[in-house]
């Protein structure tokens, strides 16, 4: 019966284990598609004067379909990982071996971080996609209805002029925040790395504490074995010693 609740846990921790791979891995192909949105924004931007607005448009319908396929998959899959988490929880809940339920419950929460983390991680990379795709909706807007003032009233109008100026700038500055965001990104993607890392350290040193007692025990019988060789060997060397003195004065 033991034997069955241990492996069902195990089977548990590999469920999440392999769930929290397959979240890190969508979540950075997440945020690569939201900064390469941000780029492909600011590059059709730029471009949108000289050329007719229908490429931008398939680009932006193209990355919106694969936002939305991508948001649902990292939805499905954060919902598996928080059923695998409350059955983890259960199982500790219920009758168990109690000397083994601190190292459970330790388990458990280090898995809820893990879950809490990635969940926010998505719904703050899922807000600035939004926000950035948003953003842009009001710029083409913004620039067609600059197209058709100007087609209306003449391109040496002075207000025409002045709004085409205005235009610019908040041009500039949706750039300076594009770039702002493409920085913390790129900072994210390193501190998502480095957490990886992390993990698989803190996984390690967990580990060499679960197993800390049995190797303290092992050196303690290897310094034992020693000092009986040395006291062995201490008595041959006497006695060896003894008989040749014995037969050298004989």
């Amino acid at each position: 019966m033991a034997a069955g609740t241990s492996n069902y846990w195990e089977d548990l921790r590999k469920q999440a284990r392999q769930l929290e791979n397959e979240l890190d891995l969508k979540l950075v192909s997440f945020s690569k598609l939201c900064t390469s949105y941000s780029h492909s924004s600011a590059r059709d931007g730029r471009r949108d004067r000289y050329s007719s607005d229908t490429t931008p448009l398939l680009n932006g319908s193209s990355q919106d379909r694969m936002f939305e396929t991508m948001a649902i998959e990292i939805e499905q899959l954060l919902a598996r990982l928080t059923g695998v988490n409350d059955k983890m929880a259960e199982y500790t809940n219920s009758a168990g071996v109690p000397s083994l339920n601190a190292a459970l419950m330790h388990t458990l929460q280090r898995h809820r971080d893990i879950l809490q983390d990635y969940t926010h991680e998505f719904h703050k990379t899922k807000a600035n996609f939004v926000a950035i795709r948003e953003r842009e909706n009001l710029m083409g807007s913004v620039r067609k209805d600059i197209e058709s003032y100007k087609s209306g009233s003449g391109v040496n109008n002075r207000r025409t002029e002045l709004f085409l100026k205005e235009h610019d700038h908040l041009r500039n500055s949706d750039r300076l925040i594009e770039e702002t965001i493409s920085i913390a990104m790129a900072t994210k993607e390193n501190m998502t790395s480095q957490r990886g890392m992390l993990k698989s350290i803190q996984s390690k040193m967990n580990t060499l504490a679960n197993r800390f007692p049995a190797v303290n025990s092992l050196i303690q019988r290897i310094n034992l074995r020693k000092r009986r060789d040395s006291l062995i060997l201490g008595g041959v060397v006497g006695i060896c010693t003894i008989l040749l003195l014995l037969y050298a004065f004989h």
